[in-house]
């Protein structure tokens, strides 16, 4: 599909000339079963990016940055909030199920649409090896004995089977694992507060917002140092663009996505704002550090009944849910490159209960490598997959910015309708944010462990570009 398709809608209604010319992204929903509801797919947007980038990978993140880390993932937010902004006015101009690869494919060209399509699948087959990975350390602190491959192992056969379920399904267990990660941060949030206040608990005495300021300053290692985090700070963002996903399935997009976008700027600033300021005001920063999550840490110290354990089955239910998650986005994604015959026609097929099985297969199988790395290096498994996915979310968040651009062009020139929920400033943020996530990459540049993953992305690249060369050679129209 290209952008000079949708002269059509000139003069008259997109819903209109969409039900008359529907493109191969609305072609492919048809078989889809539009069985989530507003309450699902609004607890989907808010828990889709609470997962092991905030529950694990700050701590991380605390130990480089120090208190400053929360100025970081405020900054990022913020980004992130006009990604989605953009994203948004794309969705309500047509929403579809394989939104990312579609308007890149629409605006872009056809190549960009396949290797979107196929790099979102990488972000979240990666992402879902991290998910695994953290998921097996949480169990550790349980039952140290149990290798962390085996945790690994069974975590994904068991999200694999249910993935197969009807959408109906995965909805209602994403509301209810979403649930528990939303209660749970905030009862966090507010036993910190009653902390902090009425300093009850072994570390009543201590506990101080001081603590913002008093070990080593605001910038505890300087401000250079505190950027060189945005990679696992952006990781952490990595999921909001899910609800994206849900548009062939939702009841009613047009309602329902608006509402969870505008949410958007609250969630980012409870969740992680919030919920970091009340750690590390509760414990100093020097406390934490990579490999173990600084809620766990920090309720652990607290020293109230089982809160530690408590803690670390919220955290542990996070990582399975943002997998479960991940599960659901690839299988949808390659169903949209098989509806565009960018990837074997096999999985375009859905079950009897209308999902995408072989896609959702092939998938759990790829998560495989993350239990043999869990096995290889159980002490960098997480670091390694971390930086991949980033640079693949980054790919993906980058393609909406562009489309987002094009698509405004195309509406100043009267070549496409104006869609019912406008960006702020137009393309302004997009463009903003667009250099931003330049910033994010020559920062990744700069340090040595995050590097490797920039050369992996490459050589992604270049696989894709290859793989496009050969579908040219097979079938030129595709050109």
């Amino acid at each position: 599909m290209s952008i000079d398709r949708a002269t059509q809608h000139q003069n008259g209604s997109a819903a209109t000339a969409h039900l008359l010319d529907p493109g191969p992204g609305e072609a492919q929903d048809a078989g889809y079963e539009r069985g989530l509801g507003g309450r699902q797919v609004q607890m989907i947007a808010i828990g889709g990016a609470i997962g092991v980038g905030l529950f694990m990978g700050a701590g991380a993140n605390i130990q480089k940055a120090g208190p400053s880390i929360v100025l970081m993932y405020a900054l990022a937010g913020a980004v992130v909030y006009a990604i989605m902004r953009a994203f948004g006015e794309l969705l309500l101009y047509r929403p579809v199920s394989g939104s990312f690869a579609e308007y890149a494919r629409e605006f872009l060209g056809p190549f960009f649409g396949y290797a979107t399509g196929w790099t979102y699948w990488l972000n979240w087959v990666v992402t879902g090896m991290a998910e695994l990975t953290a998921a097996a350390i949480y169990i550790h602190y349980w039952c140290p004995g149990i290798p962390q491959w085996c945790s690994a192992l069974g975590f994904l056969l068991l999200l694999f089977g249910a993935n197969l379920i009807s959408v109906k399904i995965f909805g209602e267990v994403e509301f209810w694992f979403s649930m528990v990660k939303v209660t749970a941060i905030l009862g966090m949030i507010v036993i910190g507060l009653g902390i902090l206040t009425f300093g009850f608990s072994t570390v009543g005495e201590t506990a101080s917002v001081t603590h913002l300021w008093e070990f080593g300053g605001f910038f505890p290692h300087g401000i250079g140092s505190s950027l060189m985090t945005l990679q696992g700070v952006m990781f952490a963002y990595l999921g909001v663009e899910l609800v994206g996903v849900t548009a062939g399935e939702s009841k009613d997009p047009a309602k329902t996505l608006p509402k969870a976008i505008k949410t958007l700027p609250w969630r980012i600033g409870i969740f992680y704002v919030g919920s970091l300021l009340v750690v590390l005001s509760l414990v100093s920063w020097s406390e934490f550090g990579a490999g173990e999550s600084p809620f766990v840490h920090a309720f652990t110290r607290i020293g109230l009944p089982l809160a530690g354990g408590i803690v670390n089955l919220v955290v542990l239910t996070a990582a399975l849910s943002s997998c479960n998650s991940g599960m659901y986005s690839t299988g949808r994604m390659l169903r949209d490159l098989a509806a565009n015959r960018q990837a074997p026609r096999a999985l375009a097929r859905l079950n009897s209960r209308q999902s995408p099985a072989t896609g959702i297969a092939v998938s759990a199988t790829v998560m495989g490598f993350g239990v043999v790395l869990n096995y290889l290096v159980p002490q960098k498994a997480f670091g390694y997959v971390v930086s991949v996915a980033t640079v693949a979310g980054i790919w993906t968040w980058s393609m909406i910015l562009l489309s987002h651009i094009r698509y405004r062009r195309a509406v100043r020139a009267g070549r496409l309708p104006v869609s019912s929920f406008p960006a702020p400033a137009g393309s302004l943020f997009s463009w903003v944010a667009l250099a931003f996530l330049g910033f994010v990459v020559v920062l990744m540049s700069l340090d040595q462990d995050s590097r490797i993953s920039l050369g992996v992305g490459a050589g992604w690249l270049a696989a894709l570009t290859a793989g496009w060369f050969v579908l040219k050679w097979r079938r030129p129209e595709q050109a």
